[in-house]
């Protein structure tokens, strides 16, 4: 089983140096719920954001929710074929259990995150189906302890989908950037024992995250 990490994604509640934010209080209010328990959208939240740290690689959740349906809603993941991990931009890690059904619709998506936020666990069954700690990316590598560690991103060395996914064995780490703009941070970058580009452009994350799964899926079932 293949381990896929999002990481640095730009899934985190507003951070409380923006909870009294005239945009975040009447979002919020809209919602009914406090300022401190919606997720941070740029959407929404544009002017509070307005100048914080790391500005780009903040307040897009919508993008993280594309990533990781293109991740669980495919035969690698119905058939226990890869485990997937959502590090966040604040350091936090949530785990998916098997067989996790991802709200398609973006607001039931950010209810149910909002929601573990809040509980940190989410079960059904006495099955855990989401599970969130507070991580950084290093604990969570040396928790998963992958033989490889493979990077996706534009600054990495020239390759196609399908050589990568020829190359990778079932103890591998995927990692893919889970937030908008920008690169990974030196602290995680420094991790990789690979990184690689899949174009001379740069493409969304989901798109990246769906045509490797694909390509890695061809190995395996075709």
């Amino acid at each position: 089983m293949i381990s896929i990490v999002l990481a640095e994604s730009t899934l985190e509640l507003v951070p409380s140096e923006l909870k009294h934010h005239p945009s975040v209080i009447s979002h919020a209010r809209k919602l009914g719920k406090l300022s401190s328990e919606i997720l941070l959208d740029n959407s929404w939240h544009f002017a509070a954001m307005k100048g914080i740290n790391n500005e780009l690689k903040r307040g897009r959740p919508d993008l993280v929710h594309f990533s990781i349906l293109e991740a669980t809603t495919i035969p690698l993941y119905l058939k226990n074929k890869i485990k997937l991990y959502v590090h966040t931009i604040d350091d936090k890690v949530i785990q998916f259990g098997q067989n996790v059904h991802v709200p398609k619709s973006y607001h039931r998506f950010a209810g149910l995150i909002e929601k573990l936020y809040r509980e940190k666990k989410i079960t059904a069954n006495n099955d855990t189906l989401l599970e969130i700690k507070n991580k950084t990316f290093s604990e969570l590598i040396d928790e998963i302890h992958p033989s490889k560690i493979i990077g996706f991103s534009t600054k990495g060395t020239q390759n196609s989908y399908e050589k990568i996914a020829g190359e990778i064995n079932n103890d591998y780490c995927l990692v893919f950037g889970g937030f908008q703009k920008g690169h990974f941070s030196d602290s995680i970058e420094k991790q990789f024992t690979q990184m690689y580009s899949v174009g001379d452009e740069s493409f969304e994350g989901h798109t990246v995250v769906a045509r490797m799964l694909y390509e890695y899926e061809k190995t395996i079932f075709m």
